[in-house]
């Protein structure tokens, strides 16, 4: 498995990240603990050029980690074929303990990289440079988490045995299956939708009050909600199937890729919305964040609910 040529890029990168990580760790850690702006000595002039050194190699890793993560999908459904029993990404990610896990901590780093570079952002804007010492802290935190990553992403390629059948999305994805997935398809949908679509309508209530901590809120709740309902119902007029409700296979060919539009909007749209919460940024970018979180989810909620609706104006009736 680790000599399929998509896996081996992802070590190969893998290997050249934990290289750039370990120097842009060592020298955060130095940067933390040493930073005083109000110093004049020889080592604060330093650690200022070390600081310049630091982001700008954080920076680079985000910047390529964004498209690798979607490589990383792309290869699991690339290599689902090898698998006796899966039919896309899903089958690989069941086909070891350790692929959930890892797709939760993917997700997870997502988020803390942009917040990072956000962060970034604003305190370059200031001469002071206040959150110094704050984002090169998050990045010793986000090290741990990173590394983890890069060495489970390797234990779960080693660990895959081609010649073990493996389950299927359509048994994984199902009410009778036996995982906590299948404990969201006991919520009525009626349940269901009112959830979604009612945490959209609080999104919107607070981005007019803007009241940012329950904005920020309301995002946080809106990626569980808003995944828990494309599994559990959009997802099958997507596939119209009323059985389907893999949460990989639309991001395949055969359904136009449009999986990677639907959870980008949601990243983008939900990642903004914390920031607003979670960042001291001045009205103006605040503002900016605020109209990028509506606008995202906003896309996210129209390209879900475009799936039911276009099905029952083509057949009249609804799954």
């Amino acid at each position: 498995m680790i000599f399929i040529p998509e896996v081996l890029t992802l070590f190969i990168l893998n290997v050249l990240f934990i290289f750039f990580a370990v120097i842009a760790f060592v020298l955060s850690v130095k940067i933390f603990l040493k930073w005083d702006l109000n110093s004049t000595c020889q080592t604060q002039y330093e650690l200022e050029k070390q600081s310049f050194l630091t982001a700008t190699i954080i920076k680079y890793i985000f910047v390529i980690k964004v498209p690798l993560f979607l490589f990383f999908i792309f290869t699991l459904d690339k290599i689902s074929h090898l698998l006796t029993g899966a039919m896309c990404g899903a089958g690989v990610v069941d086909a070891t303990e350790y692929g959930t896990p890892l797709f939760i901590l993917k997700i997870i780093n997502l988020y803390l990289f942009a917040f990072w570079l956000v962060l970034h952002n604003e305190d370059i804007k200031h001469e002071n440079q206040p959150y110094t010492k704050v984002k090169f802290g998050i990045f010793i935190l986000a090290f741990f988490l990173f590394i983890s990553e890069l060495l489970l992403e390797g234990v779960m390629f080693s660990s895959i045995d081609i010649d073990k059948m493996v389950s299927c999305c359509g048994t994984l994805y199902s009410s009778s299956a036996t995982s906590y997935v299948s404990n969201i398809f006991s919520i009525q949908t009626p349940v269901l939708l009112a959830l979604f679509y009612g945490n959209f309508a609080l999104l919107l209530l607070f981005y007019f009050l803007k009241n940012r901590y329950l904005f920020a809120i309301s995002n946080i709740v809106f990626i569980i909600v808003g995944i828990i309902a494309l599994i559990a119902f959009f997802g099958t007029y997507i596939y119209e199937l009323p059985t389907h409700h893999c949460p990989f296979c639309f991001l395949q060919k055969d359904y136009y890729y449009v999986g990677y539009l639907i959870y980008t909007s949601l990243f983008i749209g939900t990642f903004y919305g914390l920031i607003v919460g979670f960042i001291e940024a001045s009205q103006k970018d605040r503002n900016v964040s605020y109209r990028m979180s509506l606008v995202f989810n906003f896309l996210y909620v129209i390209l879900l609910s475009a799936y039911p609706l276009f099905y029952y104006l083509k057949n009249g009736v609804w799954l």
